[in-house]
């Protein structure tokens, strides 16, 4: 390993990166040489540190050669590509070196002026006519990582086989420090305000005298939501001054993601206080929204199925016949009862917004359980936290103006459609093999049963088509738990749903008391499945 560490030093650009791995242990050197920051589907994700397996200029740099390198075999050497970055630690550095590796290949490149959300690169790589658009984001990973994000033609996410492609090309890029770089001018300046104006479009309301609160997580949404929404007509917004301002260190969360436990207690705490209609929080890099209502007992962030019901419902009032609205396997089956009754079609893709975004023609609105919405995939093909939060406070204000709340939005679907209930339950795991394991324990020995109910067996991995995957559904009536590895984690991941009928709103509470009960009995009987404590 020894010539593995002095020829990768002797190939690192960057001083700092240099002098850190001279100064570290053989065990560290072992860890950051094991294997490459891997290139996935998007891109990289990993922390910011010197060697292989960290991001970093040496690694950035490879990366960009390698890309530019697949552009020019697909022959779209000398085309437009985008960079754009968020504000954590080495983003500006990273999108530097990015843009200087493309440029000195030959291609015209638009390096953003600043940190912008994800969302606006997408946008951006749609609306410049651009071949490649790259995002240095982690979204919102801790505060030490950071992460490369790709984006084709049109504005979304690689797909298999370009990212194998990719990787192979970059495998074949030689030390950093001799891959050529020219400097680049920011470029791009209009680029923000150019998304902005493809907003108003989305509103519907007359009336817009709701009050919000906000919080953008100390990432990178901040400044332009406020802009957003204020230019729209929202002007009673109040933030998390504590988490407005772009932090890289995110101080106030332990971990920036609207998700978990404890994140947006903050936003919650404000909206209470100054008793809003609607409580929003972004996630640092902005392409994911959630949002936060009050009831009877205070207030509760909703779930992304939750939001992904009320967005479904509402964007469909006013779609084209015969639109097509999609979900992933891991969300609720609400969406598939919903679409028909609205007069739309349904599809049901893998997880993912690269997936999610390719589910046909027609397409108006697709998410994810993970608080990914895309609202507007004619503008923006990925998802968006900050027109999600546009159209959320639009629906908001359309309700208000006759005196209805977004619970009673909530309430009516599940008159309408049952009470579809969902949790999740994981199981982290420090060795990989422990997750192959358990995938392979469950595919042999299946259950039969799940809280009392009898249950069929899916498996995605012998399915053949678009849904073949690492995945098993159990499902039986009323109940439906899909197990998965994480793609992101070291972690297997549960998805469990159970839907209670509703008679009418008199047997409403008594119905998500029953589909609650019905939840803690499948927590149970999942965590033995993957080996977790709930």
């Amino acid at each position: 390993m020894a010539e593995q560490v002095a020829a990768w030093i002797a190939g690192d650009p960057d001083p700092s990166t240099r002098e850190e791995l001279s100064e570290l242990t053989d065990d560290e050197l072992a860890e950051r040489f094991r294997a490459p920051l891997s290139f996935g589907t998007a891109g990289l994700r990993g922390e910011v540190r010197a060697g292989p397996n960290g991001m970093n200029v040496a690694v950035v740099v490879r990366t960009s050669a390698g890309i530019g390198a697949w552009l020019q075999k697909k022959c779209l050497g000398g085309s437009t590509v985008v960079v754009g970055r968020d504000a954590r630690h080495g983003s500006e550095t990273f999108a530097t070196a990015v843009a200087e590796t493309l440029a000195a290949q030959g291609f015209s490149v638009v390096l953003l002026p600043r940190p912008l959300p994800t969302p606006v690169l997408a946008f951006a790589v749609r609306a410049l006519g651009a071949d490649l658009g790259v995002q240095i984001t982690a979204s919102h990973n801790p505060a030490a990582d950071n992460g490369y994000k790709v984006y084709l033609r049109g504005g979304a996410q690689l797909v298999p086989p370009a990212d194998k492609e990719i990787e192979a090309e970059i495998a074949a890029v030689g030390p950093a420090v001799d891959v050529p770089r020219t400097q680049v001018s920011p470029g791009g300046s209009d680029v923000a305000a150019r998304y902005l104006d493809t907003l108003p479009a989305l509103v519907r309301s007359p009336r817009r005298a709701i009050r919000i609160a906000l919080t953008p997580l100390h990432g990178v949404g901040g400044e332009l939501a406020l802009t957003a929404l204020r230019g729209l007509g929202f002007r009673d917004i109040h933030v998390v001054e504590s988490q407005f301002a772009p932090d890289p260190e995110f101080p106030t969360v332990a971990f920036p993601n609207p998700e978990e436990s404890g994140a947006a207690d903050a936003v919650l705490a404000l909206a209470a206080e100054v008793d809003a209609d609607l409580a929003i929080a972004l996630d640092p890099d902005a392409d994911r929204c959630a949002i936060g209502i009050p009831g009877p007992t205070g207030w509760r962030m909703l779930t992304g199925d939750e939001t992904g019901a009320l967005l479904a419902d509402h964007i469909l009032t006013t779609a084209p016949p015969n639109s097509l609205v999609a979900n992933t396997i891991v969300s609720s089956q609400l969406l598939a009862a919903l679409a028909p009754a609205r007069g739309a079609r349904y599809a049901r893709t893998l997880t993912g917004f690269k997936w999610l975004v390719r589910a046909g023609q027609g397409l108006v609105y697709a998410y994810e359980e993970a608080i990914g919405h895309c609202v507007d995939p004619e503008h923006v093909l990925d998802k968006d936290g900050i027109s999600a939060a546009v159209v959320l406070a639009d629906l908001t204000a359309l309700g208000a103006a006759d005196g209805r709340t977004l619970q009673n939005m909530l309430d009516d679907l599940a008159v309408e459609f049952g009470v579809h209930a969902g949790a999740q339950v994981s199981k982290r795991v420090t060795d990989l093999d422990d997750i192959a394991s358990m995938m392979k324990t469950l595919r042999a020995t299946p259950p039969t049963e799940l809280a009392g109910i009898d249950v069929t067996v899916t498996d995605f991995l012998s399915q053949r088509g678009p849904l073949r995957t690492d995945a098993v559904e159990l499902a039986g009536d009323g109940i439906r738990v899909v197990v998965r590895p994480s793609g992101t984690e070291p972690k297997v991941k549960a998805y469990l749903e159970a839907v209670v009928p509703v008679a009418d709103r008199a047997g409403l509470a008594d119905a998500r008391s029953a589909a609650e009960a019905t939840l803690e009995e499948l927590r149970k009987a999942t965590a033995s499945l993957v080996r977790a404590n709930v």
